[in-house]
């Protein structure tokens, strides 16, 4: 590496020496660069060398500058060739003089970086060996800008960010993950249901005020080998749901049942909802697939959950004689205490869509209607 820097950081001024240059270009300094020599040539080009001490300086006579130079200037000829003809934005073409001619002085690797032509410029970026890079720029006007710097190519780059992700992978045998998941709340099985006014219908809610809301953590445990997609989840969540009638009916608790019945008071319920609460404990198998990036993919995830109801209330806004009221009453409302079901999730990246079935009926046996619970919608935190 410093073999080839000091002839290369001169040849390369003396290539573009002949360009009519309005100004000199002054090259940013780096911290571990100290010496720096400017030659100011009589056609107002500017070479300037940079070392990183004088010793590098004495060394110059050791190095074959007019073969050197006569060779780059073919290989920027090739890489400026192959650019016009390729298909991309850039072509790279790398060049190895020591390995063609040994014992000789020259460079280790020439890597030759060649952009097409943009508007009001062009550009060719020169590497030598694998980190010290020149990256010279001419306009329409002739104006030459070179800069030195530590370069990473993309494909540099994105094998670091895989070898990263891989290692997080790999070392991370668990997880824990914070959930928050929002979604609607529909009921299914429903049995016959006759009111109180001897009337039989279906229960019917309002799709768009019967939320779910459900939060907690996923803990997440990896089954196999170190890169295996499968892994166990489990964790404690909380869960909201509402069940907001359709119609101007509310939710009733007399005589030891929970029943729908119409208002006829004269009030107009503009909200007419069940609330309940409850903490659940979901065990599921989950399957994580990745890109050859290591990126998250398809995702599956099945399994069960048990829970227990901690809260039931009802809420009622509604106006009367043109004023607006709200009443909330909390009761058990005769609704099943132990919460069984099944649940799922599916996504894709960072989408993940989830649905949960109440196996255990909303309502204690002949205390209320006859219904299941589903719920889905998006899971926002935790994919």
């Amino acid at each position: 590496m410093q073999r080839a820097f000091l002839p290369f950081s001169l040849l390369l001024m003396l290539l573009f020496g002949g360009l009519n240059v309005a100004s000199a270009t002054n090259l940013p300094s780096a911290p571990v660069l100290k010496d720096t020599i400017v030659i100011r040539l009589p056609n107002q080009a500017t070479i300037t060398l940079v070392v990183r001490d004088a010793a590098q300086l004495r060394q110059m006579k050791n190095y074959q500058l007019d073969s050197l130079t006569s060779r780059l200037a073919g290989y920027i000829t090739q890489a400026e060739t192959a650019a016009k003809n390729g298909t991309s934005d850039q072509v790279t073409v790398q060049f190895y003089p020591d390995k063609d001619q040994p014992g000789k002085n020259l460079p280790e690797q020439i890597r030759i970086t060649t952009r097409k032509k943009q508007p009001n410029s062009s550009g060719v970026v020169v590497l030598l060996n694998k980190k010290f890079g020149v990256n010279v720029t001419t306009n329409d006007n002739g104006d030459v800008s070179i800069k030195t710097s530590d370069i990473q190519t993309k494909a540099e780059k994105t094998a670091r960010r895989d070898s990263t992700r891989l290692s997080k992978i790999e070392n991370d045998r668990t997880s824990t993950d914070f959930i928050f998941d929002l979604g609607l709340n529909a009921l299914a099985n429903q049995k016959a249901y006759t009111s109180p006014g001897g009337e039989t219908d279906a229960l019917d809610l309002r799709t768009e005020g019967s939320r779910y809301v459900n939060i907690g953590f996923d803990w997440r445990a990896r089954l196999g080998g170190k890169r295996s997609p499968m892994s166990i989840t489990v964790g404690p969540q909380f869960a909201f749901n509402n069940f907001m009638l359709s119609g101007n009916n509310k939710w009733v608790n007399e005589n030891g049942r929970t029943d729908i019945v119409p208002e006829t008071s004269g009030r107009q319920y503009e909200k007419s909802k069940l609330g309940t609460s409850s903490i659940n404990l979901p065990l599921m198998l989950r399957l994580q697939l990745r890109d050859k990036h290591y990126k998250n993919t398809f995702s599956l995830g099945a399994g069960g959950f048990v829970g227990y109801r901690i809260k039931s209330w009802t809420k009622l806004k509604y106006t009367n004689d043109g004023n607006s009221y709200k009443d909330r009453e909390v009761d058990s409302y005769n609704m099943e205490n132990f919460l069984y079901g099944m649940q799922g999730t599916i996504g894709y990246g960072s989408l993940e869509l989830f649905a949960k079935y109440n196996m255990n009926s909303l309502f204690k046996t002949n205390a209320g209607p006859d219904t299941q619970v589903v719920s889905f919608g998006l899971r926002l935190f935790g994919n």
